[in-house]
């Protein structure tokens, strides 16, 4: 088959789909358009936990417009939330999983009006979307605003909104600042309105580091009339833009798993929405890295539980994937916690580019993200060898001065237990881009609560993260 034309036929031309994603060519996954750094990635990281910062989220996010009489309809029947008490002027998080119970992606959805929301997030969650949109006979109108190109290589780039956030424990003054009195703490994920540069923006309520902050969004067109006007409201509270090398980081500190592997590739119930994708897609051209390595696809595939969203599990609807839930027990599956690196193995791996005699260095971890695929897999093992979990996100906290990543392991781990994530890939590593000739390196690892931050442990808002 020299031109396959959707997923189901690249996966029939490759034979080994495990082969195929562990060798993908698309290279790192990167969050585009905005400036790797603003000033340094280590004071960009420092001040979300001290003083307040700037996200510009515009670019790296999949936005669907979702609109009409079945639009909450659709959304009810694709997740695992509940849709029942979803009300205009809130945001929920949305986790699609497959007929067989596995996890596909997430996103957040926005309920901005009648028969209206906005979905944001990656690219699984929202592929799946518009598959049921589009073949389930729902009434519904989807309009499809991807993500900026990762290389623009000069290209001008345009997008329906700008979106951005504003987090830290400055945020608040920022915000009161800008809208010119006092502004309302709504409840967590609760939407409203303030003024900036004499626009009306619309607000999400959110917050980090234990302190209240908002994610606002707009026209495309007045992006840069917004954003110098927090710039310079921010000064006085130290105020700083987070550049999009430190950004992604954020989420080692409190707790989510971005990028699971959307568990599509496999199961005949499946086989419509495969040959529904195209051959350049997501799922089709995405890649695997890391040390786990097995022949069986569906041993990358995870549930719900296994990645903290148990409690988002509801079966007061009807859903894909709810009979394959409703048979599992949920106090048997792993569970989601941060891994705390070895400090002393980790500057071995540094040393090791130093070692001119060496036959090869460790694998490089990269600051302060090191993760070197769409979708990370490094396999966990216990004192006896025994593989006992998957480490899925990893990078270093400038915060908490360690090296953490986020990871799934077997239930009855305690925290406090110390195991070993294997860091590099066997055989002098695949044939990704991102992939250098290495030797694979034991790290020690001590199992850590989620999120690992003590004061994001303690005080995240809407709660949710704190569960393993």
């Amino acid at each position: 088959m020299s031109n396959p034309a959707n997923l189901e036929q690249v996966l029939a031309a490759n034979g080994n789909t495990v082969e195929m994603l562990r060798n993908s060519q698309i290279g790192a996954y990167v969050y585009p358009v905005v400036a790797a750094e603003f000033s340094n990635w280590r004071d960009e990281q420092w001040a979300w936990r001290n003083s307040a910062v700037l996200f510009d989220q515009t670019h790296h996010m999949v936005d669907l417009y979702i609109r009409g009489k079945d639009a909450l309809k659709l959304l009810s029947d694709t997740a695992i939330n509940s849709m029942a008490n979803f009300k205009i002027n809130q945001a929920k998080q949305y986790v699609p999983t497959t007929p067989y119970g596995h996890v596909i992606g997430d996103g957040i959805l926005f309920y901005l009006a009648p028969e209206e929301f906005v979905y944001v997030g990656r690219a699984p969650a929202a592929n799946w979307l518009m598959f049921h949109g589009a073949t389930g006979g729902y009434d519904v109108e989807i309009i499809h605003d991807d993500r900026s190109p990762s290389r623009p290589m000069g290209k001008p780039v345009h997008r329906i909104s700008w979106r951005f956030q504003i987090q830290g424990p400055q945020a608040w003054n920022v915000i009161e600042k800008l809208n010119g009195a006092p502004l309302e703490k709504l409840r967590f994920f609760n939407m409203g309105e303030m003024n900036i540069a004499g626009h009306k923006i619309r607000t999400l309520r959110h917050g980090m580091a234990g302190a209240p902050g908002l994610e606002i969004w707009g026209p495309y067109e007045t992006q840069e009339e917004v954003r110098a006007a927090i710039l310079d409201a921010g000064k006085e509270f130290g105020l700083v833009p987070v550049g999009s090398r430190a950004y992604p980081s954020n989420t080692l500190e409190s707790g989510w798993i971005p990028s699971p592997l959307p568990a599509i590739y496999t199961g005949e119930k499946l086989k419509a929405y495969r040959e529904w994708l195209p051959a350049n897609s997501y799922e089709a051209t995405g890649a695997i890295g890391g040390s786990f390595v097995s022949d069986n696809i569906e041993d990358y595939y995870v549930n719900p539980f296994e990645i903290g969203y148990g409690p988002f599990v509801k079966f007061d609807h009807d859903f894909h994937g709810r009979e394959a839930l409703e048979a599992i027990d949920p106090a048997t599956q792993r569970k989601k916690v941060t891994l705390a690196w070895n400090g002393e193995d980790m500057a071995d791996i540094y040393a090791s580019l130093f070692d001119p005699d060496a036959d090869a260095h460790y694998k490089f971890f990269d600051l302060p993200l090191t993760n070197y695929a769409s979708t990370n897999a490094d396999k966990v093992v216990d004192a006896a060898g025994n593989t006992v979990g998957m480490s899925m996100f990893t990078g270093y906290s400038y915060n908490e001065k360690r090296a953490l990543s986020l990871a799934t392991i077997d239930h009855e781990i305690p925290v406090g237990t110390e195991l070993t994530v294997v860091w590099g890939e066997e055989n002098g590593g695949t044939r990704k881009t991102t992939v250098e000739r290495h030797k694979q390196k034991n790290v020690r690892v001590v199992v850590s609560p989620v999120p690992y931050s003590v004061t994001a442990r303690e005080n995240y808002e809407g709660g949710w993260r704190k569960h393993a």
